[in-house]
């Protein structure tokens, strides 16, 4: 580790926890809003398919957070990625099964098959959270609660 242990009085949520959360938060529920109202226009599908997509780009949106939420302070997430096997992992698995979900168990996650062009932009949409990441790294936040 690379911080000694914080006291049982310090606070569970630090400043800098909160400014990430909050960045990451506010541009998901903009995304999610955006899907969830302008969803059918902007991708011309069906109903049934936004809430799929609303579905899919959620759970990605935690994916590519995962990756932020690695290095708290530090701009570059991905320093040391390649030694943290179990990490990789638990991604590996959560994309395997969204896939699956999504793709395969239609009746039992009530969802509807995306094509290739819905899958990149839930995708993209998702992955800017890494450049949202990077500049709200770079707000100093005060270190006492």
């Amino acid at each position: 580790m690379e911080k000694p242990p914080v006291g049982r009085t310090e606070p569970l949520i630090s400043n800098i926890m909160w400014r990430n959360i909050l960045a990451q938060a506010l541009y998901q529920i903009a995304v999610l809003l955006t899907l969830q109202f302008r969803g059918e226009s902007i991708f011309g599908v069906s109903e049934k398919v936004k809430n799929t997509l609303i579905f899919n780009t959620f759970v990605l949106c935690q994916v590519f957070n995962e990756f932020n939420a690695r290095k708290l302070e530090k701009k570059n997430v991905f320093k040391g990625l390649h030694k943290n096997k179990l990490f990789l992992g638990i991604i590996g698995m959560t994309i395997i099964l969204q896939v699956v979900m999504v793709e395969f168990l239609k009746k039992f996650a009530d969802t509807e098959r995306l094509n290739w062009g819905q899958w990149g932009a839930c995708i993209g949409i998702a992955a800017a959270s890494w450049p949202i990441g990077w500049v709200v790294k770079g707000i100093p936040v005060s270190d006492k609660p």
